[in-house]
């Protein structure tokens, strides 16, 4: 390996800045004041180069050098100690993200949406939810307050009327220490979420019951248990596609003049967010005929009650 090289590398992810000369110029790096990264604060990371940068460029800055070659991978290798994945105490400030393990690429999007396969995707939900002409197919989501506090929403597609769901944090929440992989505690992990679903959406009648569709939130990574429990099928959204939960994002806007976002939802009680619910389902909208989501849920209920009465004489 070239001396010249590793300088090269070295001082491209340190984020020091040269000048013609080879001296450091310009002033000290600004303090990271992220308020969730306050570790970040004496990092060079603000104008480091990434492992990917640096290789590419050394194509540019010395085309006709062949001992001025890296691969970013290489580049990476040399930073972590090989079989631990771990970085160097000392070398931990130079990678920009200031992240002191490596996670691949690919194994991120696994971990994160490993709950969503093919069979459970919005392609392969019933064709009768997309023109919401039978009522029972829903659209949920979280609403994020501060301090990773949350409100769950259900949203019934063609009715519009609106389930909220309380998700009160869990105990030691802000008293006990974060760990990887620990339980989460802010009200909304996945076993929280899928009990305080199923509490909720079993309370409907069974023809109201007919399918749920989601983000590609981990929250929602019982989904099977969920079903089983409920009868209810999840269906999941296209990445970066909140169009296709239309119907909640644009209750979650009306939710916000409840709701406001930096306000900490958590100090909302079961009841005080109930009667928020029924104060959204009593407003007339224009979409509805003016009229109430309240009322046409029960229009609906007492037309197919009367539908089966007339079945059965």
């Amino acid at each position: 390996e070239s001396p010249r090289l590793r300088e090269y590398v070295q001082d491209r992810l340190s984020g020091l800045v040269r000048g013609s000369n080879g001296e450091i110029v310009g002033p000290a790096g600004p303090t990271w004041i992220g308020r969730n990264k306050p570790h970040r604060g004496d990092r060079g990371w603000v104008h480091a180069w990434s492992p990917e940068q640096i290789a590419n460029r050394l194509k540019i800055d010395f085309p006709d050098d062949e001992s001025m070659r890296i691969s970013h991978e290489a580049i990476y290798q040399a930073l972590y100690v090989q079989g631990r994945g771990v970085l160097k105490r000392e070398l931990v400030a130079c990678l920009r993200t200031g992240r002191a393990l490596r996670v691949p690429r690919a194994r991120t999007k696994r971990t994160a949406w490993a709950h969503v396969t093919p069979e459970v995707m919005i392609s392969q939900r019933p064709v009768e939810a997309d023109d919401r002409a039978v009522p029972g197919h829903w659209e949920g989501d979280l609403l994020i307050g501060l301090e990773r506090s949350a409100i769950g929403t259900l949203v019934e597609r063609t009715t519009r009327f609106t389930m909220l769901i309380h998700l009160p944090r869990e105990d030691g929440h802000g008293t006990i220490p974060r760990t990887k992989n620990g339980p989460p505690l802010a009200g909304y992990g996945a076993v929280t979420m899928k009990n305080a679903l199923a509490s909720t959406m079993t309370t409907l009648p069974e023809q109201l019951r007919r399918s749920l569709t989601w983000d590609r939130g981990k929250e929602l990574a019982q989904h099977a248990a969920f079903k089983v429990e409920t009868g209810i099928p999840v269906y999941f959204a296209d990445p970066h596609s909140p169009w296709q939960r239309g119907t909640n994002e644009n209750t979650n806007g009306l939710l916000r003049q409840y709701f406001p976002k930096g306000t900490d939802l958590a100090r909302w009680s079961a009841d005080e967010v109930e009667a928020v619910a029924t104060a959204l389902n009593s407003r007339p909208r224009k979409t509805l005929g003016w009229r109430t989501p309240a009322e046409a849920l029960n229009e609906y209920l007492l037309s197919s009650q009367q539908t089966s009465v007339a079945t059965t004489d």
